[in-house]
């Protein structure tokens, strides 16, 4: 079958089986109603080239985000908290984002968007969900870990569907090869 199709199949079914997992199995879980932050890590195995490498770049990065969020909210609510409400977040955020940017010069690191997507992820649980940064650094990532994986499945599945011939599901889902 053409590639769009295949994928468009692939994501459709896997998102309808992802959305169950948050809300149904997992419900009972730390990590009840996290979707979203699965469905980011999804698009960023995508965005970080799909295949092992967008798996292994967006599992990484984004866990990596998380774990400077978790410690920029515990500055901004700890050391920081003497600067005031609105002044301590936006200093620990600047430093916590200056972090990722330096972190980057190391190679399992070097893409920083995926790891700003994991820097932000940790702040739903937190902000949300009520959850003190040590209680959801781990349920965070193991959100982005099921995203990854629903990734990395949905292209494999979508390729095996796709026709000889065809651009692959990473092609289809790149902005540059789309029709």
């Amino acid at each position: 079958m053409p590639a769009l199709i295949a994928l468009a199949l692939s994501v459709g079914v896997l998102a309808t089986i992802d959305t169950w997992l948050f809300f149904g199995p997992l419900a009972a879980t730390a990590l009840a109603g996290l979707v979203w932050i699965s469905f980011v890590s999804w698009g960023c195995h995508f965005h970080s080239g799909g295949g092992t490498k967008g798996s292994t770049t967006a599992a990484v990065c984004m866990s990596w985000g998380a774990i400077v969020g978790m410690v920029a909210v515990m500055l901004a609510n700890g050391p920081f908290a003497g600067l005031g409400g609105a002044f301590a977040p936006a200093v620990a955020v600047g430093i916590g984002a200056a972090v990722i940017c330096l972190s980057s010069s190391i190679g399992i690191l070097s893409t920083i968007p995926a790891s700003v997507y994991g820097f932000a992820m940790i702040a739903g649980p937190i902000v949300i969900g009520g959850q003190s940064p040590q209680q959801a650094i781990l349920p965070t990532i193991g959100a982005i870990l099921i995203g990854v994986a629903f990734g990395y499945v949905s292209e494999v599945v979508a390729n095996a569907l796709t026709k000889k011939g065809e651009p692959s599901a990473e092609d289809t889902a790149d902005p540059e090869h789309a029709h």
